[in-house]
């Protein structure tokens, strides 16, 4: 059995015994070290960025924190935000933390019935919303009315009643501190790592949502475990798109507070590229989707033919050629250091400056990133490395460190986490981040947190001879060929979405049968914009998915992807869906993770076109 090494649970216990007693003693450390330095950039409705200091942000924070105290809210009363990562999430989000109470999160297109499961569920108490589309999810549910009698919103007006703007809600806390000035700091007095600090609701890829319970201990421990790898610095500017509802995104706020690093701060993901040639940040966390979007443009866009094109490909072999001596810290040689520096010139140089021109590094999570994508990053100059967390752990638990990069690693083990790998490959860990369990639901918790603190992560892995850890698949999604061959869908799909430019998600299938085949959906932008160009201006979606000269094209970037795969998880066969996976089809969850069970129930018509005799003779002459 495979384990961390001898010496991590002493270091453990004196990195939880240093950690700070809660989320707001850190905030109110940060605000006495540095009350003047800038801790946000945000946008305003005019797209203007504006600036906020520490300071600023605590006078905001003990307001909110006040107001609840002044609406009766005792300590781990829940308040749940439902709205898009902006500057007022973080405040409400610090302002509960102050007040010892406990976030439950929800994220901003989480249908009506989930969002009435979730605040009855969580025993909610008062709650924060985006707008009024937002506020009209939780009055829809009038049973809820008695036991949330304030909704603070965000953008637009109040009822005069229950409804309160989020500048009305901050005054009623400077009131209420003007008549009780120690009352926040009693409260946050009060507040201990073992006092509930947050409760995030998984996806539920496999049914209804669990809410995890993660206390201030959780957070605290994390940022003091993460410090001693120095993968951040204070001088550092991040850029915050990430979901605050998603336990990545509340991490990264953990490690700000902690590091004092700035932040821009804005959820728009339709903002992104433009933002980070307004901010030009430091480092930006994301999701693989992100990064394959990003190179999936360059693939396919204008540099992608004629003269650029030719410029790009020369380019980017140069910056293949170099990979292999800059991994390993060996100068290029001179002629291979003379192209590069041409490359670097004609194409990557201008591939940063869109995206700042002051990226250090990128971190990717919450799913598999292909080493593919990674090299392709690499080759031009930009490092983007892999981390490794699940939400029953506050997210991050392992770090590929941006000035040692090894594509495909995880990375070592934060430093205090306990790691093994049981006989079946199952990843388990153990923590003070690891959750206290899930939301009244004892017996979903004791199936995977054991009673002495390990935790059943669900995930097949091994630990490397660097001591990085390697993710393969989830354990519940291994699927097996009628040959007996074990196949990760999560690798297959990897692939198919490293080698496709034109596909926006990709599921494998095959479980039983003889060989493996796929479900594509292609993304909606990248192939209207090939109808325009290829005299299909006027065509839908729908049409262009049908397109021969499209299926053609992909026939051969599937061949490029199964030359990355082993012989019995090539994709033989393959249907390119008509619509789009959605929220509101229950295909994909609120944080868009694939629901594959529900999405092969959907499809359970062309998922056995796949496999029918036709397709088989056809899938055998290939082989």
């Amino acid at each position: 059995m495979q384990s961390t090494p001898e010496g991590t649970a002493e270091l453990q216990a004196q990195l939880y015994e240093r950690a700070a007693q809660s989320l707001g003693a850190m905030l109110v450390e940060r605000i006495r070290i540095a009350p003047d330095a800038q801790a946000f950039l945000y946008p305003d409705k005019d797209e203007n960025w504006l600036e906020m200091t520490w300071t600023e942000v605590g006078e905001r924070a003990f307001a909110f924190a006040a107001a609840l105290l002044a609406h009766g809210l005792a300590p781990e009363d829940r308040v749940s935000i439902i709205a898009k990562t902006r500057i007022e999430w973080a405040l409400a989000d610090y302002g509960i933390a102050l007040a010892g109470c406990a976030t439950t999160t929800i994220y901003p297109n989480t249908q009506v019935g989930d969002v009435n499961y979730i605040l009855s569920d969580s025993d909610t108490r008062l709650a924060v919303a985006e707008d009024w589309s937002q506020v009209e999810k939780i009055t829809a549910h009038h049973e809820l009315d008695d036991v949330i009698d304030t909704i603070v919103v965000m953008d637009g007006n109040s009822d005069g009643g229950r409804v309160v703007t989020f500048e009305d809600f901050l005054a009623q806390g400077r009131d209420y501190l003007e008549a009780h000035p120690t009352s926040v700091n009693d409260r946050l007095a009060a507040t201990t790592k073992d006092s509930l600090a947050t409760l995030i609701y998984t996806s539920g890829t496999t049914g209804q949502p669990k809410g995890v319970r993660l206390k201030h201990g959780a957070w605290t421990f994390l940022t003091e475990s993460v410090e001693l790898m120095e993968l951040v610095t204070p001088d550092l500017l991040a850029y915050l798109w990430l979901p605050l509802s998603h336990s990545f995104g509340k991490s990264m706020m953990a490690f700000q507070v902690k590091y004092g690093f700035r932040t821009a701060i804005d959820g728009r993901i339709d903002r992104i590229v433009e933002n980070l040639g307004i901010v030009k940040p430091s480092f930006m966390c994301g999701v693989p989707r992100i990064f394959e979007k990003v190179r999936a443009a360059m693939l396919t866009g204008d540099t992608s033919r004629g003269i650029k094109g030719r410029i790009a490909h020369w380019s980017f072999a140069q910056g293949y050629r170099s990979v292999p001596y800059r991994l390993a810290g060996k100068p290029l040689p001179p002629l291979l250091a003379a192209r590069f520096a041409v490359a670097d010139k004609l194409v990557f140089s201008k591939l940063r400056e869109q995206m700042g021109g002051n990226i250090r590094f990128m971190i990717s999570g919450a799913a598999k990133l292909s080493p593919q994508v990674q090299k392709w990053f690499y080759a031009a100059g930009i490092i983007v490395v892999e981390g490794y967390g699940m939400t029953e752990t506050a997210t991050v638990n392992a770090v590929n460190h941006y000035k040692t990069p090894a594509f495909g690693s995880l990375g070592a083990p934060i430093p205090g986490l306990e790691v093994k790998v049981a006989d079946d490959g199952e990843v388990l860990m153990r923590a003070p981040l690891v959750m206290d369990g899930y939301h009244k639901k004892p017996e979903a918790t004791a199936e995977v947190l054991e009673p002495d603190g390990w935790l059943h992560t669900g995930d097949i892995g091994y630990l490397g001879d660097d001591g990085g850890l390697r993710i393969t698949d989830r354990k519940k999604d291994l699927m097996k060929t009628s040959g007996g061959k074990y196949v990760a869908p999560a690798k297959v799909e990897a692939a198919l979405m490293a080698n496709i430019p034109y596909i926006e998600q990709a599921i494998a299938v095959g479980d039983g049968h003889k060989y493996i085949g796929a479900l594509l959906v292609l993304d909606r932008d990248l192939l209207m914009k090939w109808g325009h160009n290829h005299g299909h201006a006027k065509a839908t979606y729908e049409e262009l998915t049908r397109e021969p000269r499209i299926r053609a094209s992909i026939d051969k970037y599937v061949a490029k992807a199964n030359e990355h795969l082993e012989r019995w998880e090539t994709v033989k066969q393959y249907a390119i869906l008509d619509t789009q996976l959605t929220v509101e089809s229950g295909a994909v969850t609120e944080s868009l993770k694939i629901k594959r069970r529900n999405v092969i129930a959907m499809y359970q018509d062309i998922v056995d076109g796949l496999f029918d005799d036709n397709a088989d003779k056809e899938a055998g002459s290939e082989n």
